[in-house]
C-alpha cells in the first residue's frame, strides 16, 4: 500500500520523531546526572547498616537478632518519617521553578519545623514504647538486649530525619553532592566509632549492641550538624538563608500544603514496606528454609531497588520543578525518559538475576535446601524487576505534580488487595509456599506499576492536548 504522506511530509515526520527522540535521551541524562549522587547516598546508609550487623553479629548471635528486632520494630515509624521529609524537596523544587527564592526559604523553614516536630514524636514514641519488646514473644535474652538498644535508636531517629530534610532541601534545588560525600564520610566514622565502642578498644569500655547504637547516635548528629553549618555558611545557599527575617514563618497554609505531600507519601512507602514484611512473616510460618531463601532473595531486590527509588526522586524533583515552571511539555518528556531509563534499568536487573541467581544464594548461604529455594526465588525476583522499578518511578512521577491521593489508593490495592491476598491464596490453599507469596507479590506490583503509569501518561496528555 503506498503511503498517504507525501516525500517532504514524510521528512517532516522522521525529524520530528528524531528531536522527540534526542529531546527524551537529553532529560534521561539530566535525570541520571542527578540521580546518581542520591544513587549512592541511599547505597551508603544500606552499607551503614550491613557494616553494624556484621560487626554486631561477630559477638554473638542473641545480639545480631536483638539488633535485627529492634530494625524490624523502627521501620515503619521511621518510614512515615521518611515520607515527611519527602514534602520538603517536593515543594522546594516546585518553588525553585517559579525562580522565587523567597518561596523557597519559607519552605524550607516550615519543612523543617515540621519534621523536628515529627521526628520528636516517632523518638518519644519509640523511646516510651521500648518495653513492647519483651511482649513480642522473642527469646528473653535477645529481648533484654534489644531494649536499651532500641532507647539509643528511638533518640538517633532525631538527627537522623532531620539530616534528610536539609538534604530533601538541598535535593530540591538539584545539588545532591553534598550529601552524598556526607553519607560516604560517615561510613568510616561509624565504623572507627563501632570499633571503640562494641569492642572496647582504645580504652573505651566494651559495650557490644549498646556500642553499635551510641556509634550510630553519635554519627547522625555529626552529619546532621555538618549539613546545617554547609547550608548556613556556604555561598550556594546564600539567597536562601539571606530572606530568613522575611520568611522563616510558620504558615498554617503551608504547614497544610507539606502534609498533603507528606502523609501519602509516608502512607506510600509504607504500605509497601508494610507488605513485604507482613510477606516475610508468613513466609516464617512455612519453615526455616523458606524465611531464610526469602530473606536472601528480598536482601538481593533491596539493593537493586535503591537505585530505581534514587532514579524515582530525581525524575520526581525535576518533574516538580518544570510542575512550578507549567511547562508540561516538559513534564511529558522528563517522564516518559525516565519511564525508560527505568525499563532499561529492571530488563538488567531481571538478566543479571537470572543469570547469576546460584552464586547470589551462595553469598549469603550454603545449605543446600536453602541455596535451591533462594535461587528459584531470585527467579521471581528477576521477574518483578521490571514492575518495581516502574511503579517506583509511577508514584514518583506523579508526587512530582502533586498528585498523591490517588495513587495512594492505587498502592494499597496493589500490595493490600491483589499481591498479599493471592500471595497467601497460591501459598497456602494451593501448597505454592514462598513461591506462591512471591508470585503474589508480581501481580501487586505488576498492577502497580501498570497503573501508576497509565494515571501519569493520561494526565500529562490531557494537559498538552
Amino acid at each position: 500500500m503506498c503511503s498517504s504522506l507525501s516525500y517532504p511530509e514524510e521528512l517532516e515526520v522522521l525529524f520530528a520523531y528524531l528531536r522527540r527522540l534526542y529531546q527524551m535521551r537529553k532529560e534521561a541524562s539530566q535525570t541520571l546526572r542527578l540521580a546518581v549522587p542520591i544513587i549512592i547516598g541511599e547505597l551508603a546508609q544500606m552499607a551503614l547498616h550491613i557494616i553494624d550487623t556484621a560487626m554486631v553479629g561477630a559477638i554473638s548471635y542473641q545480639q545480631l537478632a536483638a539488633a535485627a528486632l529492634v530494625m524490624s520494630a523502627m521501620n515503619i515509624p521511621f518510614v512515615f518519617g521518611i515520607g515527611m521529609t519527602i514534602s520538603v524537596s517536593q515543594m522546594v523544587s516546585m518553588a525553585h521553578g517559579r525562580k522565587d527564592p523567597g518561596a523557597v526559604s519559607h519552605y524550607l523553614f516550615n519543612g523543617f519545623l515540621l519534621c523536628t516536630v515529627t521526628s520528636i514524636f516517632i523518638s518519644l514514641g519509640l523511646v516510651l514504647g521500648k518495653n513492647m519488646l519483651y511482649h513480642m514473644g522473642q527469646d528473653p535474652e535477645v529481648a533484654r538486649l534489644a531494649v536499651p538498644f532500641m532507647e539509643l535508636m528511638g533518640y538517633s531517629i532525631i538527627p537522623m530525619l532531620l539530616f534528610m530534610t536539609l538534604k530533601q532541601f538541598a535535593d530540591g534545588l538539584e545539588f545532591t553532592k553534598t550529601a552524598m560525600l556526607l553519607s560516604l564520610v560517615s561510613l568510616p566514622i561509624n565504623i572507627f566509632l563501632n570499633w571503640v565502642l562494641i569492642y572496647g578498644n582504645l580504652g573505651a569500655p566494651r559495650l557490644e549492641l549498646l556500642g553499635a547504637g551510641w556509634a550510630t547516635l553519635i554519627t547522625r548528629t555529626i552529619t546532621f550538624i555538618a549539613l546545617a553549618i554547609i547550608i548556613f555558611r556556604h555561598q550556594t545557599f546564600a539567597q536562601y538563608i539571606g530572606v530568613r527575617r522575611e520568611q522563616w514563618k510558620m504558615r498554617g497554609k503551608t504547614i497544610k500544603e507539606l502534609l498533603a505531600i507528606g502523609v501519602p507519601s509516608s502512607l506510600q512507602i509504607g504500605m509497601e514496606a508494610g507488605a513485604f514484611a507482613v510477606s516475610g512473616i508468613l513466609i516464617g510460618t512455612i519453615s526455616a528454609v523458606a524465611q531464610a531463601a526469602h530473606q536472601i532473595a528480598l536482601s538481593c531486590a533491596a539493593f537493586t531497588f535503591m537505585v530505581s527509588m534514587g532514579l524515582a526522586q530525581a525524575g520526581s524533583i525535576r518533574i516538580s520543578n518544570a510542575y512550578g515552571q507549567g511547562k508540561w511539555e516538559k513534564i511529558s518528556v522528563i517522564g516518559k525518559s525516565t519511564l525508560v531509563t527505568a525499563l532499561i534499568y529492571g530488563i538488567i536487573c531481571a538478566i543479571g538475576f537470572a543469570l547469576f541467581r546460584w552464586p547470589l544464594a551462595a553469598l549469603f548461604n550454603k545449605d543446600a535446601a536453602v541455596l535451591q529455594l533462594a535461587a528459584t526465588l531470585l527467579l521471581f525476583a528477576a521477574v518483578f524487576q521490571i514492575s518495581d522499578s516502574t511503579q517506583a518511578i509511577g508514584a514518583g512521577l506523579l508526587r512530582g505534580i502533586k498528585d498523591v491521593k490517588t495513587p495512594t489508593l492505587l498502592i494499597f490495592v496493589a500490595y493490600w488487595v491483589v499481591g498479599l491476598p493471592i500471595g497467601c491464596l497460591l501459598g497456602f490453599t494451593y501448597g505454592m509456599g514462598a513461591q506462591g507469596m512471591w508470585l503474589g507479590l508480581i501481580l501487586g506490583l505488576t498492577f502497580a506499576s501498570i497503573f501508576l503509569i497509565r494515571r501519569f501518561l493520561k494526565m500529562a496528555k490531557c494537559h498538552n492536548a
